[in-house]
């Protein structure tokens, strides 16, 4: 038996090296034509950029440090705060009506119980302050150590949307095995516990975590990216930015109009031993979201592009609703 599961997860491992490196070798062999309308705008729009940033670079002295700290934890920070600051106005008071019709569940949260949020918001600025800046000092040792991220010249829009493709297939693969370590049964209830305390989530939850569950799971899916690829610290924020958000979308509790699907992550909160990844390619391939595609919620994992909760237009099975 164990020979037969060492045997499956290679083939699964194997499985997913083709199907991401085929996709990677696809974007680069295509990004010219996939990208020129998009390339046009951005040469278009570049000279604003560079011109910024080297008004921020003068304005700090070249001070590299300093510029790598914004770029890394302030930028990134702000914007997680600013995104949850709403949502965690709209948990704790029920208003407006307009976003609470698209909560996932319906019967949770309705209101959040603010000593539970207050908690987890303590637990998170802990593991920001005191573990996250600490790593991202290392990142810059490194960083500096592999080459220039803090260059006076902004990489080109070809080069960023690539490093961003990159980064996010990085972090799909960190993400998914390092998820689910944490839920093996040795490491289930000393770390990762923690975070699935909230089986209807909220966006501040996504960086509730156990210490080691935040540097290991959190962090370092994020940061091998950038790190791995010399990235120019612009890109570097630019990433942090869109995963803290993402991460945040997909914790939020509502299916919002527009806004990436977070039924995905949703389920796996509901649900504990489905729906480890990310972007759910690891996922298909190791069958650990066969119940999610026999649920409803894989029929709403969908972007919403009307004002109907998808709740209202794909309601719960009639059985599931008596449950």
């Amino acid at each position: 038996m164990a020979g037969e599961n060492t045997g499956g997860l290679w083939d699964s491992l194997k499985k997913a090296a083709f199907v991401i490196g085929s996709g990677l070798f696809f974007l680069i062999g295509f990004r010219n034509s996939v990208t020129w309308h998009l390339q046009r705008f951005w040469g278009a729009s570049g000279d604003f950029w560079q011109t910024q940033w080297t008004k921020l670079h003068q304005a700090l002295g070249g001070n590299e440090t300093a510029l790598f700290f914004i770029g890394t934890m302030l930028v990134p920070t702000l914007a997680f705060w600013m995104f949850n600051a709403l949502l965690m106005l709209v948990d704790t008071t029920g208003k407006p009506n307009f976003i609470t019709r698209y909560r996932i569940q319906p019967d949770k949260n309705s209101p959040v119980d603010a000593a539970r949020l207050r908690h987890a918001v303590k637990t998170v600025l802990f593991n920001q302050v005191c573990l996250s800046v600490p790593v991202v000092v290392l990142t810059y040792v490194v960083m500096r150590w592999r080459g220039d991220p803090c260059s006076l010249e902004l990489p080109t829009f070809h080069w960023v949307l690539l490093e961003l493709a990159v980064c996010g297939l990085i972090e799909e693969i960190l993400f998914y095995y390092t998820h689910r370590l944490v839920h093996h049964p040795a490491l289930y209830k000393s770390i990762h516990k923690i975070h699935h305390e909230w089986t209807a989530p909220v966006g501040v939850v996504a960086l509730y975590a156990h210490p080691v569950e935040h540097v290991l799971s959190n962090m370092l899916p994020a940061l091998m990216g950038p790190v791995l690829l010399g990235s120019h610290v612009s890109t570097t924020s630019l990433w942090f930015t869109i995963a803290l958000l993402v991460t945040t979308v997909s914790h939020c509790g509502y299916h919002l109009p527009l806004l990436p699907s977070p039924e995905f992550h949703d389920y796996h909160h509901l649900k504990f031993n489905q729906c480890y990844g990310v972007l759910g390619v690891l996922d298909r391939l190791h069958g650990t979201d066969g119940k999610f595609r026999n649920d409803r919620a894989y029929e709403r994992h969908t972007v919403l592009l009307g004002l109907t909760p998808l709740r209202e237009s794909i309601p719960d099975h009639p059985k599931k609703a008596q449950e």
